[in-house]
């Protein structure tokens, strides 16, 4: 039997990762589910018979590589995120795959096979940080979701994700105001679940409620003095960064 650990803070993600599994190999037992990586520390310094790690990279209370810069990991990694800045430190924490989201199962059963074949060698594959390179001059598979679907009384209806002005949540529901300044429900459960399926050179999480869409940016003013407001074409309403995004937003919103 295949121990794993699944490190992931989002259940529907948690969720792909376990149905995937159980298509790829029944021989394997998903002996944990971690959210955080408090409880992640906790939990692997416990237990050391594990045979391979699942894990997101950005977690509800901090980042995964303080985990694996914590406690010394034996078992291989395999990364999931929809972020891919951190290539390098994944390959130097034991990762030996970095699957960008949303991933396929084909793309899956590929780092799957990898990790079988690590196994059945019982070695490491030394050629992973020559591997990286080659995969940073590779074109990234992700794609980005270009309509979103509604549900109204009428039926469903779609809205094109370039006409979206920013996506908020609402007491964890989640809306999409339009270039017309028109609200829409989504059936999503997170807006982290959104920032993985959108472009995040054309959108990008201002604070924990909002996820704007830099086309709509009409103008941008000091806040306070760690934060910025935001002004919105065609909304009245400005919406403000959170004082840890602000320094990100003025990097990302110069791209």
């Amino acid at each position: 039997m295949i121990r794993i650990v699944i490190i992931e803070d989002e259940i529907p993600a948690r969720k792909k990762l376990k149905r995937f599994l159980e298509e790829i190999d029944n021989s394997t037992e998903v002996i944990a589910e971690i959210g955080t990586v408090s409880e992640a520390i906790e939990f692997l310094k416990k237990n050391n018979s594990i045979d391979l790690i699942l894990s997101d990279i950005e977690l509800q209370d901090g980042n995964a590589f303080e985990i694996y810069q914590e406690l010394n990991v034996l078992c291989p990694i395999i990364f999931t995120t929809a972020y891919n800045q951190f290539l390098m430190d994944a390959f130097e924490s034991n990762g030996i795959e970095y699957l960008l989201k949303p991933f396929s199962f084909e793309r899956f059963k590929k780092a799957w096979d990898k990790f079988l074949l690590l196994k059945k060698s019982n070695s490491v594959d030394d050629n992973l940080l020559s591997k990286l390179t080659q995969l940073l001059n590779q074109p990234t598979e992700k794609t980005f979701k270009n309509r979103f679907s509604v549900n109204s009384s009428k039926g469903i209806h779609f809205i094109q994700t370039e006409d979206i002005l920013f996506f908020t949540a609402e007491e964890g529901v989640i809306f999409a105001i339009d270039k017309h300044n028109q609200k829409h429900l989504l059936n999503y459960s997170s807006l982290k679940e959104i920032a993985q399926i959108v472009d995040d050179n054309q959108f990008f999480r201002i604070n924990r409620s909002e996820v704007v869409n830099k086309n709509f940016i009409e103008r941008i003013q000091k806040y306070s003095k760690n934060a910025l407001s935001i002004k919105m074409k065609s909304y009245d309403k400005y919406l403000v960064t959170s004082q840890s995004n602000t320094a990100m937003f003025r990097v990302w919103i110069e791209k």
